[in-house]
């Protein structure tokens, strides 16, 4: 995993609101022309948008048609988050418990889907 690069895809306002759209858009993801609408942006600016963030490995693409439609990469930005807090805290839980009730709020286990614990990263 390539951390700096991904941190540096959303190091970028723009971007940032691309991924978090794209996030809250869950796996089905959005339309490119979708996407430069909501953020009321011109659609060669998306495009260049959507590439940096594509080639930093955190959103994936796909054809429907004659539309390309973009996902975030769930994967990713879970092997992301867990190596910007696998060595969280320093033995403190009282640090990371606010991380622990985001994610228990927004990420409500689903019913026979086993959920394996991703490996630990490797730092670059």
């Amino acid at each position: 995993m390539d951390c700096v690069r991904r941190l540096a895809a959303l190091a970028q306002e723009a971007r940032l609101e691309v991924f978090r759209l794209l996030v809250k858009a869950g796996p089905q993801g959005l339309p490119a022309g979708e996407i430069a609408r909501r953020l009321d942006t011109a659609p060669n600016t998306m495009s260049a948008q959507l590439l940096v963030l594509a080639n930093a490995g955190l959103i994936r693409s796909r054809r429907d048609g004659r539309s390309i439609i973009y996902a975030a990469d769930f994967g990713a930005m879970r092997d992301l988050l867990v190596f910007l807090t696998e060595d969280c805290c320093g033995g403190r839980s009282e640090i990371c418990a606010p991380l622990v009730a985001v994610a228990s709020r927004c990420c409500k286990p689903v019913r026979g889907v086993r959920h394996e614990a991703p490996a630990r990263s490797h730092r670059r």
